[in-house]
């Protein structure tokens, strides 16, 4: 059965080609359910193959994120190099380092060339930029003015349906639930966040070109519908939520909505309010 699993982890994963926005995607969710020990059995199967090396890097990144370290850090950083090395132009192996070097708490001069890595080979890779959303943060090693920089920087140039286009989004709903988190005086002025300049344009751009047929074409469409459906419920466009939810369907991420509570009924209860 191990060995079956394996050849059928392999074909989803080469199906893509060189889609790499689909393949990252694939392997993340793949990665997410995997047992150790079929990525163990892979490798020895094929120890030079750039997929087994890297699937089992994501494995365990997944297995280090859940406890808070990584079992083995310079054998996840060695299979990342080794896939590198075999298939040069992926960027997925770079963005496995990125990962890495983010769950570490490297310093910047270690992660920015690595970053770099993965966008020269796709410019708007969206895992890729959602991992340095986290990184730069207040949590981890950077701060709110980084990440308003970063924005900066990541909005000049990007198609508006490029697969990264939902990461303005992504950092607005950290900050609106960093402010909820914080209590006091931060929790009571979170929803005002939504009616800032930035926040209300962003919200507007994406609620006007995101539900037009065949816009967002990336593996992960349905994960930033959901970040703009909740968006706009908070900031009180419920309305305007409306075709965002029928585009949904029935498709719910858990994030955003694990933020206020269990996501199916979360989600429930505003796509209700925004199509009654």
């Amino acid at each position: 059965m191990t060995d079956i699993r394996v050849d059928l982890v392999a074909d989803l994963l080469q199906e893509p080609g060189s889609d790499w926005d689909r393949r990252t995607h694939r392997m993340m969710v793949l990665a997410s359910v995997a047992h150790p020990g079929l990525t163990r059995s892979w490798v020895r199967r094929q120890p030079n193959s750039a997929d087994a090396l890297l699937f089992r890097a994501w494995v365990e990144l997944v297995h280090g994120q859940r406890e808070g370290t990584l079992a083995n850090p310079q054998e996840t950083i060695d299979g990342c190099y080794r896939a590198a090395e075999l298939r040069p132009e992926d960027p997925a192996p770079w963005l496995a380092m990125l990962r890495t070097l983010r769950l570490l708490g490297r310093p910047t001069q270690e992660v920015f060339p690595v970053w770099r890595e993965v966008t020269i080979r796709d410019a708007w890779h969206r895992e890729a930029y959602l991992q340095m959303l986290g990184y730069l943060s207040p949590e981890e090693c950077g701060s709110h003015t980084q990440v308003l920089d970063f924005l900066d920087a990541t909005r000049a140039g990007m198609p508006p349906n490029a697969p990264a286009a939902g990461v303005e989004l992504v950092a607005m709903v950290d900050r609106y639930w960093r402010a909820v988190s914080a209590g006091g005086v931060d929790a009571l002025m979170a929803a005002r966040l939504w009616t800032q300049p930035p926040a209300a344009a962003a919200l507007e751009r994406a609620v006007t070109e995101w539900p037009q047929p065949g816009f967002l074409q990336h593996a992960a469409a349905l994960a930033d519908l959901n970040t703009l459906a909740y968006g706009l419920v908070h900031a009180k466009h419920t309305p305007d939520a409306a075709p965002v939810f029928q585009l949904i369907g029935g498709i719910v991420t858990a994030f955003p909505w694990k933020l206020d509570g269990e996501p199916l009924k979360q989600f429930s209860h505003w796509q209700a309010q925004a199509l009654r």
